[in-house]
């Protein structure tokens, strides 16, 4: 992936702060579900959860999936994971970083 891309994780992570994008994402992770029965769900409007599902589809979040005449949005797992993944990185980084501190404070002649 170029840098740059809709997909990269800063632009990912941007898209999951907004309150409103997070509350979509976690119900459609329970299952697939219409934009206007995601705002029946939620105290937004079906024209403001449509700008929000394609805030979460460009950066490859959630995808559209045709169901007779209704459009039915799913949340992409590999996706997620791959988020979750890089969260990992760095929660693992400063762990280390952390530790190394930890030691060097209570090294005896560190005082």
């Amino acid at each position: 992936m170029r840098s740059g891309e809709s997909h990269d994780p800063p632009v990912v992570f941007a898209a999951l702060a907004d309150d409103t994008r997070w509350s979509i994402l976690m119900r459609l992770g329970q299952s697939p579900a219409s934009a206007s029965a995601l705002a029946r769900e939620l105290p937004v409007s079906r024209q403001a959860i449509a700008k929000h599902l394609a805030v979460l589809q460009d950066v490859g979040l959630v995808e559209a999936e045709r169901d007779g005449r209704e459009l039915r949005f799913v949340a992409i797992g590999a996706r997620l994971n791959e988020a979750a993944t890089q969260l990992e990185r760095i929660a693992s980084g400063w762990d280390r970083r952390l530790e190394r501190i930890k030691m060097h404070a209570e090294r005896p002649d560190s005082r």
